[in-house]
């Protein structure tokens, strides 16, 4: 397994951007860019069609594309190489809490570095991306986060046999490979060089998991314990089953979340 960072170039960070701009996207998603890039206005933005949303953000953003593209290419390297520092642990702990080795597979990721504040990923494709303002320790937490949904995926469709379009927004199972990604990174190899773990950091999985409730016990917990002394295909098993039982209370609060940046 191995992440290889590169710079895809502005129309790129244009087209990722767009994917959460639709106008079906809720504020939890959509606003991030605004916050970032104030010069933006979400009005203007809302009241073109989508080829008017990409002429205006590449109007509005060619120039902060140009200004930032020294820093973005130093970001290219400082980020491979900080990657490479920490590459044998991370194979390591990820070899052990998926059972595999994981050096067999995998290893054609790229983390594209863009202006999207928001970082989508492509499973089939082998892609995922990364906002520019990352440190190299923060890329690092981010990505250990990406790869463990490739690998959870990959052991996934191994054992139940489903197809990889199940895996997306707001799919159940897409939910819980975000649920899960804290109990495999509360490995003392991943994560000692993940900035942001534990919750106390920030937190390494969306923060309406972190504050959500169900049964009367913080799901993040209750996903701890289930991955406790178990076979990851187990833990596949009883997670997914725990999320079906309560798949309601869990879409209703993630409905709820979402209404807000």
């Amino acid at each position: 397994m191995r992440v290889t960072y590169k710079n895809p170039g502005f129309e790129h960070s244009v087209d990722s951007i767009l994917l959460f701009q639709e106008d079906d996207t809720t504020p939890y998603w959509s606003d991030a860019l605004i916050y970032f890039f104030p010069q933006l206005k979400k009005e203007k933005i809302d009241a073109v069609t989508r080829d008017g949303k990409k002429e205006y953000l590449t109007e509005e953003l060619k120039s902060v594309w140009d200004d930032l593209l020294p820093e973005i290419d130093h970001k290219v390297d400082i980020y491979n190489s900080h990657f490479l520092k920490h590459h044998e642990q991370i194979e390591d702990a990820l070899s052990e809490a998926f059972e595999i080795d994981t050096r067999a597979i995998f290893n054609d990721l790229v983390g594209n570095i863009c202006l999207n504040p928001v970082y989508p990923r492509f499973l089939e494709e082998r892609y995922f991306d990364i906002f520019y303002k990352n440190s190299e320790r923060g890329a690092l937490g981010m990505s250990i986060h990406e790869v463990i949904h490739y690998i959870w995926f990959y052991i996934w469709n191994k054992h139940f046999g489903d197809s990889y379009a199940e895996y997306d927004i707001p799919s159940l199972k897409w939910i819980l490979s975000e649920m899960v990604v804290e109990s495999i990174m509360d490995d003392r190899r991943l994560a000692e060089i993940n900035p942001y773990y534990p919750r106390e950091n920030g937190g390494c999985v969306y923060g309406y998991f972190q504050d959500m409730i169900i049964r009367g016990k913080p799901v993040l917990d209750t996903m701890r314990e289930l991955y406790k002394d178990t076979h990851i295909t187990d833990y596949m098993e009883k997670a997914y089953g725990y999320c079906l039982e309560n798949e309601t209370a869990i879409r209703q609060h993630i409905e709820e979340a979402e209404k807000t940046f």
